[in-house]
């Protein structure tokens, strides 16, 4: 018997899994069954709808990573030159409040903006501090150029995901997402492939039976990850209403 695909499988493994599903089955003579035809003419399109989803997770995914790495930069270059604001020598000091009356025009409150216009914001800001009036006073704080340096980094590695983050935005509002897919993938696999090789597997062994173990073998691989995540106490993704395989 072929173990249904278990409920806590993540998006990505149930992607990967379907793919080697479909593979398999590729690889076969059952499309001569107009039954099997009819299961994987709705399960290959999904499964298609399904990979573009999650391809738009990851930018997304990645988006929020390389935000919070410029973030984090810029936590580092204000408290930097807050520090060197209250420095005993009045050169450093009065040039770190030249730096930081630049960063205040645009204040830590840019963060709370949306990635693009936080993305929009930090550009004008390290525009400002690259006038040439201000490399002085750059050069009279201690690792200045260095801090800099690394917020200007973790910007440009923003706005190198930023075409794919945008493009991820502009297609989540009009198409499914991986997780509802996920649900819709699933049912097909365990309620019409699962069910139908199980059934057809026992007529005619000869014909079915190969693809059937091919089948039980991917599946069961995935359920044994799921298992020992369950085993681990790792958190697992929302799961999708079908039926699960006993444990």
């Amino acid at each position: 018997m072929i173990p249904l695909l278990m409920i806590g499988s993540k998006v990505a493994e149930i992607d990967g899994t379907t793919t080697q599903i479909i593979q398999g089955y590729d690889a076969t003579t059952l499309n001569t069954d107009p039954n099997m035809e009819a299961i994987f003419g709705e399960l290959k399109p999904l499964s298609a709808l399904f990979t573009a989803a999650i391809r738009r997770m990851k930018a997304k995914s990645d988006a929020e990573t390389f935000d919070e790495e410029r973030e984090e930069k810029m936590d580092g270059w204000y408290y930097l030159l807050m520090a060197f604001s209250h420095h005993p020598d009045a050169e450093i000091r009065n040039a770190a409040h030249t730096l930081l009356a630049i960063f205040n025009n645009y204040g830590m409150e840019i963060k709370k903006e949306t990635l693009t216009a936080e993305s929009s914001l930090l550009n004008s800001m390290l525009a400002d501090y690259a006038n040439r009036e201000l490399s002085a006073s750059i050069a009279l704080i201690p690792q200045g150029d260095v801090y800099l340096a690394a917020l200007q980094q973790a910007q440009t590695n923003f706005e190198n995901n930023r075409l794919s983050f945008e493009e991820a935005q502009a297609e989540e509002g009009t198409l499914e997402n991986a997780s509802a897919l996920k649900k819709q993938v699933v049912d097909v696999i365990n309620k019409k492939l699962v069910s139908y090789l199980n059934v057809m597997a026992g007529i005619n062994d000869a014909t079915y039976g190969p693809y059937a173990r091919t089948v039980a073998e991917i599946i069961a691989t995935n359920n044994e990850v799921v298992r020992k995540r369950r085993s681990s106490g790792e958190e697992e993704e929302e799961p999708a209403n079908t039926p699960v395989q006993p444990s």
